[in-house]
């Protein structure tokens, strides 16, 4: 795969687009085709090279900025009356630069009648795609994660969660992301792991309500508001 650039995105059709893809958990996101993206050179990189792992690891890596990590929060979802009950939740986790803007967000996205975990991760634009994300939890299996959509102001990268690295990430310290940016060159991130297992076995910090119509209601707190 080549080194690409996602066409701007703009005007209401994608803001509304954006909203669905947080609010509805990115569980209909489309993919992305990379038949039909631009494909341009970048500073040293050329228009036309594909890269092996080996080509990458090579050209080094760095650490992102340093970020300030939420814990991690588990909100679900749930239909209303007459409509769809089955409960879906997400326990995520955030990682903000020191201006407050979100850097990262990854999401673990579970549903009552699937027995399938969807992992998700948001990171802005800018990156390379050809590789996409790996995850690993201190020395254990690597799971890769593709680029499946970017908008104007992020990308997401989405599979379905290994169930192996779901028990890694209950019982581990450390969750390792990296990602390779316009440049090949690869930038790694270590997101604490100490409060994942216990949102995600707990109880929901909110519960939103949705109508038939697709508007959300006020959420319900659960014993406490936050």
């Amino acid at each position: 795969m080549t080194l690409q650039a996602i066409p701007p995105v703009s005007g209401p059709g994608a803001r509304r687009l954006l909203t669905v893809t947080v609010v509805a958990l990115g569980i209909s996101t489309a993919a992305t085709a990379a038949s039909s993206q631009q494909v341009i050179p970048f500073g040293d990189v050329s228009a036309t090279a594909d890269f092996s792992e080996a080509e990458i690891a090579a050209r080094g890596r760095q650490k992102l900025p340093d970020l300030t990590y939420s814990t991690w929060k588990k909100v679900c979802f749930r239909g209303a009356q007459g409509a769809d009950t089955k409960m879906v939740c997400r326990t995520s986790i955030e990682g903000r630069s020191d201006l407050g803007q979100i850097i990262l967000r990854v999401d673990l996205i579970d549903r009552e009648d699937a027995s399938a975990t969807r992992l998700q991760i948001f990171l802005p634009v800018g990156l390379f795609l050809q590789p996409g994300i790996k995850l690993s939890v201190e020395k254990g299996a690597t799971q890769n994660v593709p680029y499946t959509i970017c908008l104007t102001n992020g990308c997401v990268a989405a599979t379905v969660a290994d169930p192996g690295f779901l028990r890694e990430l209950e019982s581990g310290r450390t969750l390792s992301l990296e990602a390779v940016n316009a440049n090949v060159v690869t930038v790694a991130a270590a997101l604490p792991l100490d409060s994942f297992a216990q949102a995600r076995q707990g109880a929901a910090a909110q519960i939103f309500e949705q109508k038939l119509e697709g508007k959300w209601e006020r959420p319900t707190d659960n014993g406490s508001s936050r």
